[in-house]
């Protein structure tokens, strides 16, 4: 057992099997020593547990741990890039999404679903840089990317 998957363990997280690509992208790219990920979708089991706007059909909490989901599944599309989760070192930048209603303006509040679960995974190295943008809508009807 890696390292990185004993502290996911510990967790009580596992990382999904990443899911093929649904349009002309690749999951993840490895370009020197950084790996990219794709946007990735909150799927659970190859299904959405959710879709809607965040501050209408879904509240703030649910969508909070959509990002987390997102989180796993974005480890899962570096994994398949770079053989082994234990190679990372660092996450540098985390760009997050959120479907919002108009009124909404908590898309920090959500995104922190996501950078709180990286720094529970990774530590101080889990720390990142971040934006957090709220737009009219995402692919598929979900809430958070």
């Amino acid at each position: 057992m890696s390292a990185l998957d004993a502290r996911l363990a510990e967790l009580g997280l596992t990382v999904p099997t990443a899911s093929k690509p649904v349009a002309a992208y690749v999951p993840a790219i490895v370009s020197g020593n950084l790996v990219f990920t794709s946007g990735q979708l909150p799927m659970v089991d190859g299904a959405l547990p959710a879709t809607g706007k965040v501050g209408a059909e879904i509240d703030a909490d649910a969508a909070k741990l959509m990002a987390r989901t997102c989180v796993l599944n974005g480890l899962a599309a570096a994994g398949s890039a770079i053989g082994s989760l234990d190679r990372i070192t660092r996450v540098v930048k985390v760009v997050g999404f959120v479907a919002s209603d108009p009124a909404f303006t908590g898309q920090p509040g959500v995104i922190n679903g996501a950078s709180e679960l990286l720094m529970e995974i990774f530590g101080e190295p889990g720390q990142h840089a971040r934006s957090a943008v709220g737009v009219a809508v995402l692919p598929l009807d979900v809430s958070a990317r």
